[in-house]
């Protein structure tokens, strides 16, 4: 079934209700949605709980979510850094959970959401507080921790191309959490510089098949 195609950025977002989770793709600059996360600050929701490898930057993006007090919860890897301060102002205020996760943790189980797999054991974060609640296992004399799926009910993702069925190609490291995420979520919306007609992309280039797309949106500038 192909993708239903956007009329713009608002358009794409419009279903995205109140108490969402919705992984967003990106790291850093590289690879981020941010015409659908401006779009997403503009529709209304709240109360989200958030995917993302960082906890925002500056003040564009994913940080004016957090400024605007829309994310309840964020789950990521790197929370802090010189130009996150307004994650860094609302999590001071308890007015959002963070979820810390390992870079590694944080792929594998959005990975294992798209892949049906209930768990995983891991030996990141074996001993430390981040495995405290958790299940733990020796195996072979080595400890491990079990995580869980990151399942979501939307993805906002950033690709170069798609075609009218939803095939996507990236450029470079913007392909980054992008493929995971579009397995991950009950709907992956797709932001692209273009889009093709079927046939037109190279198959052996295409990443994220069709499939996992259920909405595109063409905005062009991608970087």
């Amino acid at each position: 079934m192909a993708p239903r195609i956007a009329n713009s950025a608002a358009d794409a977002v419009a279903e995205i209700k109140d108490g969402s989770t919705v992984l967003i793709g990106g790291f850093g600059n590289a690879g981020q949605p941010m015409e659908l996360i401006d779009a997403l600050m503009e529709c209304g929701a709240k109360d989200l709980t958030v995917v993302n490898n960082n906890a925002g930057q500056a003040d564009a993006g994913l940080a004016l979510l957090i400024k605007e007090r829309r994310v309840k919860k964020i789950i990521c890897s790197f929370p802090r850094q010189s130009d996150s301060w307004h994650f860094d102002e609302a999590y001071r205020a308890g007015a959002i959970e963070l979820e810390l996760v390992p870079q590694g943790n944080l792929a594998e189980r959005i990975r294992a959401a798209g892949a049906g797999i209930g768990g995983f054991f891991t030996p990141t974060g074996y001993g430390t507080l981040l495995a405290e609640g958790k299940e733990t296992r020796v195996i072979d004399g080595k400890g491990y921790v079990l995580e869980t799926p990151i399942n979501a009910d939307f993805a906002l993702i950033k690709a170069l191309k798609a075609d009218t069925m939803g095939n996507l190609v990236y450029r470079k490291t913007a392909r980054n959490f992008g493929p995971i995420m579009a397995t991950a979520a009950k709907q992956a919306i797709v932001q692209v510089d273009e889009v093709v007609q079927a046939g037109d992309l190279d198959p052996e280039n295409v990443i994220t098949p069709g499939i996992y797309v259920d909405t595109v949106v063409a905005l062009g500038g991608n970087k």
